[in-house]
């Protein structure tokens, strides 16, 4: 009898749903690896994603990083001062911002509003028979639906990061002027003072792994969508879970990585 035969009475069929999906989820990521070598290049339909996924979603990753770093501050501060370490916050806040924050909260804000979007607009695209027609008129599907949502996902993500990280200390800054009474140039002068390459590089490293995973959960979910527009629900439901919980393992592996590394 062979291994498989033995293991799988002693599986639940959550456990057996898990690794299912997770061994299909690998297939279509390598699927993405080939297809991605392989002309036509969809240069046009990257750059019209590339305009969906980052222009659009500009407002919103804006406005909650802003809040974040003003919060972030707001909550610091008290207990720095009680130390007689005020004048560690901008450091402080800056460090946390670039290093952790800023990149996890870009990505998760993105994570709810693109793999969403994706696994809606591919879940729709399925169930009402599109890709299908795609296939039988010679083109695709895969190719120009999914490696350019993909490629323009990982591009993106990492350039909102970039700007998420500036609003965030802008407001941070804010936060510090209103109490403390400290200007802009002496304000990002201690944050970027503070900072190593160990803070910046693998922050933005790790920024193309979120793009990649969001665009690769939220195209699968919605590529084999099924039952029709409750089965469309529910594909934006899962790519939306299903990326969030990547998010997290993805910064768990980066954190262990710089560490060994000795950035950290």
């Amino acid at each position: 009898m062979s291994g498989k035969r033995y293991l799988s009475p002693l599986l639940s069929p959550g456990i057996r749903d898990f690794f299912r999906e997770a061994g299909e989820i690998t297939r279509f990521a390598l699927r993405f690896l080939k297809e991605i070598w392989v002309p036509p290049y969809e240069f046009r339909e990257v750059i019209r994603q590339s305009y969906q996924i980052g222009f659009r979603s500009l407002s919103l990753v804006g406005l909650t990083t802003f809040i974040i770093g003003m919060v972030l501050t707001l909550q610091s501060r008290p207990t720095l001062v009680e130390f007689g370490a005020e004048a560690w916050l901008p450091a402080m806040v800056g460090i946390s911002i670039i290093r952790e924050i800023g990149p996890v909260i870009t990505a998760l804000i993105c994570a709810g509003k693109i793999g969403s979007s994706m696994g809606a607009e591919l879940g729709s695209m399925r169930v009402t028979e599109q890709i299908d027609a795609m296939e039988v008129s010679g083109t695709n599907p895969f190719k120009y639906i999914v490696v350019s949502r993909i490629v323009a996902s990982t591009l993106m993500i990492p350039i909102l990061v970039v700007i998420g990280d500036a609003i965030a200390l802008f407001g941070s800054f804010l936060a510090v002027r209103v109490k403390g009474g400290v200007s802009l140039t002496l304000y990002f002068n201690q944050v970027f003072e503070s900072l190593e390459f160990g803070d910046v590089i693998p922050s933005f490293i790790k920024a193309f792994f979120f793009g990649f995973a969001i665009g690769l959960v939220g195209c699968y979910k919605g590529y084999f969508s099924t039952k029709g527009t409750e089965g469309v629900g529910r594909a934006a439901n899962s790519a939306v879970v299903i990326a969030s919980v990547l998010i997290f393992v993805i910064d768990l592996i980066a954190v262990q990585i710089t560490e060994f590394l000795g950035l950290i």
